[in-house]
């Protein structure tokens, strides 16, 4: 499960990022609970905050990956962390003088909007430089441990400190905490990378990006689930905020527990994600990405604050199960001469939708209930789930059987084979389509 630690780059990127990654989180929260409490508890203003900074995505991200493919990637994420680590610092400075408006923190969303959007296709093309191809399935799925083990850490660190130190302390600390990823990119050894081959300059590289993937019906399945189950089911961000203070009355202690608990089952699937060894198949993802739709679909229908909380771990996990499979998948079957503009696509893919799709869960949740993008969002997940799973199963000529007799079983059949894909009912895990690397 931790075979990628021996390799020294990636150990010091490992620990770096899980200090910076922790400093992301608390600020995340302290942000939200900061246009809260500008705004009157206005979920609208924190659907415009949250556009702002994933709007960029929209724009720079394919010219980001191409950016990637063609320079140094550790040394533009040095500074890319930089920028990113000062905004957040300044939003905090601008909060502790007592001198922040909404419009502030519209601006520092929107600045580090368009530095992530940069920053995205660099760092997860470099994860193969670090690793090389062999420890790649792996580095993905400890790198979604790091992330979520931050996931766990910072909300409840921010939580507790904005009660303590106040919301812009909790900012300012989350800015200096970029200098443990920017230090361990620093210190790492230039001999023992896997630098991919640098693309030279040349126009219409970004397009060549795009009809790369346009030629992958395997990519353009995988990204367009990915798409639908991102943009209309990972709203966490707008929704957890919104059920707190909104639905059930509760202070940002709460809020941060909420948090924490999607994280604890984010960090579930990223173990079982990081024994993965080969390239994930598509069963995998349709059928994660339906489970995910329906437990975010219960979120919305129960009532207790604490049900929530407990629901939200396998909520969390099988998130995590899908998002890592998509990463996996895209990663490992592209050319990598291409991957850093691939990379650069499922970005803009991941959060491509949240710019239009943000203001819009504020608007629902306004008129329709609180909880209303929560169920709206875990029906059209599993409603894409189920589309792209038929679309497989008849592009595959895949034909269920059911018997009875001798006991309940499901044969999941191509015409021009045998029954060797026996799926027992009580043991769903057997039922294998076929790899779609085909």
């Amino acid at each position: 499960m931790f075979r990628a630690l021996k390799i020294r780059n990636y150990r010091l990127y490992l620990t770096g990022n899980l200090v910076s990654q922790t400093g992301t989180w608390a600020n995340r929260v302290a942000q939200d609970w900061l246009v809260l409490e500008l705004t009157d508890n206005d979920p609208v203003a924190l659907g415009i905050a949250t556009a702002l900074q994933f709007g960029p995505t929209l724009l720079l991200s394919l010219w980001g990956g191409m950016l990637a493919d063609r320079y140094d990637k550790r040394r533009a994420l040095i500074w890319i962390q930089g920028m990113i680590g000062l905004s957040a610092a300044t939003l905090g400075m601008l909060t502790v003088t007592g001198q922040v408006q909404v419009w502030h923190v519209y601006a520092i969303c929107l600045v580090v909007g368009f530095t992530a959007a940069v920053e995205g296709p660099f760092r997860m093309s470099f994860v193969s430089e670090m690793v090389g191809p062999t420890e790649l399935p792996n580095a993905v799925g400890l790198n979604a441990m790091a992330f979520n083990t931050a996931r766990i850490i910072g909300p409840s660190i921010a939580g507790v400190g904005i009660a303590v130190v106040g919301t812009g302390w909790v900012q300012v600390i989350s800015g200096l905490a970029y200098a443990g990823v920017m230090t361990s990119l620093a210190l790492m050894r230039m001999s023992e990378l896997f630098p991919s081959k640098p693309v030279p300059r040349g126009k219409g590289q970004v397009r060549e990006g795009v009809r790369y993937v346009a030629g992958r019906p395997d990519l353009v399945l995988i990204l367009s689930l990915l798409f639908v189950v991102a943009t209309f089911g990972m709203n966490f961000q707008i929704t957890l905020a919104i059920l707190a203070k909104i639905v059930f009355e509760r202070d940002a202690a709460s809020f941060g527990l909420l948090t924490t608990a999607l994280a604890v089952g984010a960090l579930i699937g990223a173990t079982l994600s990081a024994r993965r060894q080969s390239v994930p198949r598509f069963r995998l993802l349709v059928g994660t990405a339906f489970t995910f739709g329906f437990l975010e679909l219960c979120l919305g229908l129960f009532p207790s604050y604490a049900l929530v909380a407990i629901l939200l771990v396998p909520t969390g996990m099988f998130m995590l199960l899908f998002a890592n499979a998509a990463n996996a998948s895209v990663q490992l079957t592209t050319d990598p001469t291409m991957r850093g503009r691939v990379m650069g696509l499922y970005m803009v893919v991941f959060l491509g939708g949240t710019p239009f799709i943000a203001p819009l869960v504020g608007v629902l949740a306004q008129h329709a209930g609180g909880a209303a993008p929560l169920i709206v969002g875990g029906i059209i997940c599993m409603v894409g789930a189920t589309v792209v799973g038929i679309w497989i199963a008849r592009h595959d000529h895949l034909r269920l059987e059911v018997h009875r007799r001798p006991r309940l079983s499901i044969h999941l059949t191509k015409p021009d084979e045998d029954h060797d894909h026996l799926v027992h009912a009580p043991d769903p895990e057997h039922l294998s389509i076929p790899p779609r690397t085909r």
